[in-house]
């Protein structure tokens, strides 16, 4: 599965794209292929301040259990209601409607992020 182009990308797998003044949140394919099946997705309540970097939530796996890392900074404006029911989204469309978060963003580090090129470059080094 292709890396979308609109959106920007971190080294940990997570994805970010501008929404009408917010940041939708997401992990990459990449990510849910490492993970396996998707059992659980634990996400920040509403509200929630978000600092780049830091965990803002858990995904587990039949693999694993894995933290997710907020891509920027910023208040918690939505979370994604499907996955508490449906986990198994982020497995078929981790890039629709499989997103996990929207952010309003407290600064401009949107743009610090990875492009698609880098990320799928970042990628293709790590094999």
């Amino acid at each position: 599965m292709p890396n979308p182009s609109d959106r920007r990308y971190t080294k940990d797998h997570e994805w970010a794209r501008r929404d009408d003044g917010r940041v939708t949140v997401g992990i990459t394919a990449f990510a849910v292929e490492q993970l396996g099946d998707i059992t659980l997705v634990e996400l920040p309540a509403v509200g929630t301040q978000l600092r780049a970097g830091q965990p803002f939530g858990t995904i587990e796996s039949v693999k694993s259990v894995s933290e997710l890392y907020a891509p920027l900074s910023g208040r918690v404006a939505a979370i994604n209601p499907r996955l508490e029911t449906e986990p198994e989204l982020v497995n078929s469309a981790p890039f629709d409607t499989g997103w996990m978060i929207a952010v309003e963003p407290s600064g401009d580090e949107l743009e610090q992020l990875l492009d698609a090129a880098a990320y799928t470059a970042l990628l293709q080094d790590a094999h």
